[in-house]
């Protein structure tokens, strides 16, 4: 039978066909050229390639954008009457878990399926990510834990299960191990955009502004390329470095060219773009129209359904767009998702509506309202979406908030709080200097 790069049976499959399958699983990999273009080359070489159309749903799956949602669930369907192994079939069942909503069971069913098939890097990575949707920290570190004594270098794709550690080991704070984990995934693949990424964000998290900035220059022409789908978020990361070192003029120059000069309609970059101005105006640095251009791009994508993490982005573009009104449809989106039973609305229940709250009283200038409803829900969010940089707006929208309401005692706390984790980080000192400036 042929197999893909791993070893993996695939069924339905040519070698004519396989070719390309396994250019598009190392694109997805990599996070760099077209994955979906060299999986449909795939299906055309075998149009009974079943693992082709899954690799496809899978990708359209994660993307947590409504429309590609859509199409997942068509291609499901369309796999599910061809034939399949036990291995196809886990896949089956793992997606019709996610397009349900009910993404802790599909991650589970992936953690299970890799126990089994410790080769399938598929299953690996799109596990991994599933982990990443729900912030479960944990399963970042034990599934690539669980599957990486199965791995070895001459195993095709063995830097990428190292970077996906890396990720997860940098995630659960284990700092030191996972920025070794992720120069060695580099050394052996330079283009691995998430292994770089996982070192960024230990330097992110530890506070080293000045070697985030250094990391990202040096090895910049390995993840800014046209082609590369983490471009953007890796502009992001040095985004935040410069922030954080007061450095709002380099920001902007960051935001108004490689972040946001393409107008990118992909989630992903939407979220940080969102992120980034919101940072910026806690800093107290106005923005202008940027917010405008980015509250109309998120249009087509926040319908309070999909993805939580996603809407609440939406919602800080709207607010500050003076979009009212589609706040106000997000959240009864929210509200309505919130009565069902699934993963997605016990995330809109727990952490989407709860910040949508804080994140428009903070707009509106209702500093202590926003204190109280942000206060519990940081904890609640660290199940929900993205990664701990991520959510760490949520922490510094909250500090700002105690010092313009006048909550010195709370600011001050929250301030201890933030300089335990990042001491030499200027944010972080400035905050405790103006809490006991009260």
């Amino acid at each position: 039978m042929v197999a893909d790069r791993q070893g993996n049976p695939v069924s339905g499959a040519t070698p004519e066909a396989v070719r390309p399958y396994d250019l598009g699983i190392e694109r997805f990999n990599i996070y760099r050229g077209d994955p979906l273009e060299a999986l449909d080359q795939a299906i055309a070489a075998a149009p009974d390639f079943t693992m082709a159309y899954l690799a496809k749903a899978h990708l359209m799956a994660l993307a947590t954008e409504p429309e590609a949602t859509a199409e997942a669930r068509s291609i499901v369907d369309h796999a599910r009457t061809l034939q399949a192994d036990e291995r196809e079939a886990s896949h089956i069942a793992a997606l019709d878990h996610l397009l349900a909503g009910n993404w802790d069971a599909a991650a589970t069913m992936l953690d299970l399926h890799n126990i089994g098939f410790p080769h399938d890097i598929l299953a690996l990575q799109c596990g991994h990510l599933m982990d990443f949707y729900r912030a479960n920290a944990r399963d970042l570190r034990d599934r690539i834990a669980r599957a990486l004594p199965k791995w070895s270098a001459d195993i095709p794709g063995y830097p990428i299960v190292l970077g996906m550690q890396a990720f997860g080991l940098e995630e659960m704070g284990d700092y030191a191990r996972a920025e070794d984990a992720g120069r060695q995934a580099i050394d052996l693949q330079p283009l691995d955009c998430w292994a770089h990424h996982a070192v960024a964000h230990v330097m992110e998290m530890q506070g080293r502004a000045q070697d985030g900035i250094g990391w990202m220059i040096a090895r910049e022409p390995h993840w800014s390329g046209d082609d590369n789908f983490f471009k953007v978020h890796n502009w992001w990361h040095r985004a935040l470095y410069h922030l954080d070192l007061g450095e709002a003029d380099q920001v902007l120059a960051l935001y108004d060219g490689p972040i946001r000069s393409e107008k990118s309609a992909v989630v992903l970059d939407l979220v940080d773009a969102s992120a980034l101005l919101w940072r910026l105006h806690l800093a107290g640095h106005g923005v202008g129209e940027r917010w405008t251009e980015l509250s109309e791009t998120w249009d087509q994508h926040a319908d309070g359904k999909s993805y939580p993490f996603n809407d609440w982005h939406a919602v800080m573009a709207y607010l500050g767009a003076g979009r009212d009104g589609e706040v106000e449809r997000i959240r009864g989106a929210l509200m309505e998702t919130a009565a069902g039973s699934t993963d997605i609305a016990h995330w809109a229940r727990t952490a989407g509506l709860p910040l949508v709250d804080g994140f428009a009283a903070f707009w509106r200038g209702d500093y202590a309202a926003c204190a109280m409803r942000l206060h519990p829900a940081r904890h609640i969010a660290n199940r929900f979406g993205g990664s701990h940089a991520q959510r760490d707006v949520i922490d510094w929208t909250l500090t700002e908030a105690t010092l313009r309401g006048g909550l010195s005692d709370m600011a001050e706390a929250l301030a201890n709080e933030r300089l335990a984790l990042k001491p030499h980080s200027p944010v972080n000192r400035q905050f405790l200097h103006r809490a006991r400036a009260h």
